[in-house]
C-alpha cells in the first residue's frame, strides 16, 4: 500500500502549515500518510533526525513517498543518501528545500560533508522541488540546484514566501497533485 511521510522543518511541528491538509487529502487518495514529529525541532541534529526517519519508515520501497518542508527537505536528502545500495523510495517532494547551507549556524550540521547527489538520485524513484520566488530564507537558486543536480521536477510559486502558515499556506495542492500523479504512474 502507498504510504507517505511528511517531515516538518526547523522549529516546526506536525500540526503546522499545510501538513494536516495534505495528510487528510492524501489519505482520501488511498495514500496512508503520517506527519512525523522530528526530535528537538528547535535545536535540530542531523543524526537524531535520521534516526527518527529510519525508525518511522522502516524498510523503504517504491510505495514510499516523502514530503519535506524547509529543513525537512534536507533531512529527506540525507536520509536518501544514507540508504543501502538497492534501497529506494518511490519519490520525494521537497518544498522550500535547500541542499546547501544557507548560512544559518544552528542547522549547519545538516550540510557537512557536502551532499552526494548521485547517491540521492539512485535512492529516489522521482524527485520534485517546489520553491518560491521570494522566500526570505531560501534563495530560489537552492531549488534550481535540486533541479540541476538531481533532475528534480521544478515548480516555482510566485510570491509564496517560505510556503508556510506565516505566508498563508494551509493547503498545498501542488504537492497533492504530484502525489496523485506518481500514484497513477505506478499502475
Amino acid at each position: 500500500m502507498d504510504r507517505a511521510y511528511i517531515i516538518h522543518g526547523w522549529g516546526g511541528s506536525p500540526r503546522s502549515n499545510w501538513f494536516p491538509w495534505l495528510e487528510e487529502r492524501s489519505e482520501a487518495e488511498g495514500i496512508r500518510t503520517r506527519t512525523l514529529a522530528m526530535p528537538d525541532p528547535d535545536h535540530p541534529r542531523l543524526s537524531d533526525w535520521l534516526a527518527g526517519l529510519r525508525a518511522a519508515i522502516g524498510l523503504p520501497d517504491d510505495e514510499t513517498f516523502l514530503i519535506g518542508h524547509s529543513l525537512g527537505a534536507m533531512a529527506i536528502l540525507r536520509y536518501l543518501e544514507s540508504l543501502e545500495e538497492g534501497e529506494r523510495v518511490g519519490g520525494a517532494i521537497l518544498v522550500a528545500g535547500f541542499p546547501e547551507s544557507i548560512g544559518i549556524r544552528e542547522i549547519d550540521n545538516f550540510f557537512a560533508p557536502p551532499l552526494d547527489y548521485e547517491k540521492v538520485r539512485l535512492a529516489a524513484g522521482r524527485l520534485a522541488a517546489i520553491n518560491s520566488d521570494n522566500d526570505p530564507y531560501v534563495p530560489l537558486r537552492q531549488g534550481e540546484i535540486l533541479r540541476d543536480k538531481l533532475g528534480a521536477e521544478f515548480s516555482v510559486l510566485a510570491g509564496a514566501y517560505h510556503i508556510n502558515q506565516e505566508s498563508g499556506f494551509f493547503e498545498l495542492p501542488e504537492a497533492l497533485e504530484i502525489l496523485k500523479r506518481w500514484k497513477r504512474g505506478k499502475k
